[in-house]
């Protein structure tokens, strides 16, 4: 589960954390100051802790605006949203914008763990669903100052080079080239998609969905590239694959 906690506050953040660590759950935790820091950072997340006095630090957002704005991005993947609050006066407002509850400060433990739970139980829930799987995502980057939502099955490969990360896409595809290039570390997408991509290589991560062939030295994709396939990696890369397909034929 990967987990956003958004408060300008540090003690609050630590605080939250906390608590999270103490769940029954394995989870990867990132900690924003202002919803700046969150949208520049253009990551999808599971679950949003997130303060409604939120100071935006230059940048006329609160934490209720920022929920607006993740709910206007119709084209990624939706977190579950918990707002943390000092006031009940805004509970009416959080759920205008379909949050799935809210805490009040201070945040007591046990009421922390009761919402934690539900929370983990609805993302549960969602992923037993076909839309909710991973290879019907979106990718989420920051690509010339905006962020982007790609389709993952417009993906053919990822291409590492010169700490930036080329993705190789579909004809016809919304960003309308056939290659798009941002800023990125191919390690971390690794570990991200998980599940439909596969690294076969130290700089190719590729979309299991589009290849057409392979033998112990390279891969071959539904785009006629051909890449190069580690010898460290093909009885892996073998075992994702025959993997991908028995859970397709599902």
């Amino acid at each position: 589960m990967k987990i956003a906690v958004c408060d300008d506050e540090k003690n609050i953040r630590a605080y939250l954390i906390s608590l999270i660590k103490k769940q029954d759950a394995k989870c990867s935790i990132v900690e924003y100051a202002s919803a700046k820091e969150y949208l520049s950072d253009g990551k999808e997340y599971d679950l949003v802790f997130l303060d409604i006095e939120l100071d935006g630090l230059g940048v006329d957002m609160d934490g209720m605006e920022l929920a607006r704005r993740i709910r206007g991005m119709d084209a990624i993947r939706q977190p579950v949203i918990i707002f943390v609050t000092g006031y009940e006066t805004y509970v009416y407002d959080a759920f205008d914008v379909g949050a799935f509850q809210y805490l009040v400060k201070p945040v007591e433990e046990q009421k922390f763990a009761e919402v934690f739970g539900r929370a983990k139980a609805r993302l549960l829930s969602e992923q037993t669903l076909p839309e909710t799987r991973q290879y019907r995502k979106r990718l989420m980057i920051q690509c010339a100052g905006e962020g982007r939502a790609i389709l993952l099955n417009d993906i053919y490969y990822m291409e590492s080079q010169n700490h930036a990360i080329v993705l190789h896409l579909k004809d016809g595809n919304p960003a309308g080239k056939g290659k798009l290039e941002y800023y990125g570390k191919i390690g971390d997408l690794e570990k991200e998609l998980e599940g439909q991509f596969y690294r076969i290589h130290r700089g190719y991560l590729i979309n299991l969905f589009y290849v057409e062939g392979y033998d112990r030295t390279e891969v071959r994709m539904a785009n006629g590239d051909k890449l190069l396939l580690s010898r460290y990696k093909y009885h892996g890369f073998v075992q994702a694959y025959m993997d991908y397909i028995s859970e397709e034929d599902e």
